[in-house]
């Protein structure tokens, strides 16, 4: 069942923030890898006719700290992950678009300094890792990329799935839409609507 969790700092209505315009909003779709993020956003801008960014669409080389193993030994800080190119997208859509909703693959919730001021909502799909990992096993079969599989899922045994569940307890600390369970896609996009419309409503009284 979806959880609304409003973290201590943010009961109540949150102002807008000042990254963006006050007619846009900007609506973070959060998850592990195989959460169903992409799906989830481009359902929701067809329905509402809006713009989307997608994550991977702007990592590079720098994005990542080059040993994540380390990195996440030494605290799994999201900050020192780096998308500028994604960050000026979201600044140049936000200030020059006239559209009521923006919404944005961010895996890592607001949690990344440089996408807090940015982002007014988080959504977090919750989903079980080992539904995520099927996906993903899936997405690499479909794609005839055997040698590829196989060394994630050794990443995955050593120290992906570890980073995954510490990255997603730190966006659902600070998110506010959890939907921690599973349900079909059209399904999961409806509620996310509605919850977005009743905000909005209470927003506009």
């Amino acid at each position: 069942m979806d959880r609304i969790v409003v973290p201590a700092k943010h009961i109540g209505l949150k102002p807008r923030r000042q990254g963006c315009p006050t007619k846009t909003r900007v609506i973070a779709i959060s998850g592990a890898s195989g959460a169903g993020k992409t799906s989830v956003i481009k359902k929701l801008a067809q329905q509402f006719d809006a713009p989307y960014l997608l994550f991977d669409s702007y990592v590079d080389n720098d994005t990542y700290p080059a040993n994540m193993k380390r990195w996440f030994a030494d605290g799994a800080n999201v900050s020192l992950i780096h998308t500028p190119k994604f960050t000026l997208a979201l600044k140049h859509l936000a200030e020059t678009g006239r559209h009521r909703y923006i919404f944005i693959e961010e895996p890592f919730g607001r949690q990344r300094c440089v996408m807090d001021e940015l982002i007014e909502s988080v959504v977090l799909l919750d989903t079980p890792l080992e539904l995520c990992l099927s996906r993903v096993v899936r997405r690499h079969t479909s794609a005839q990329s055997i040698d590829s599989l196989a060394a994630y899922l050794d990443k995955y045994e050593d120290y992906f799935r570890d980073i995954y569940c510490a990255v997603v307890e730190q966006v659902r600390s600070n998110s506010d839409l959890v939907m921690n369970d599973v349900q079909s896609l059209d399904i999961t996009v409806n509620r996310v609507r509605n919850w977005l419309l009743s905000v909005d409503t209470k927003i506009s009284i």
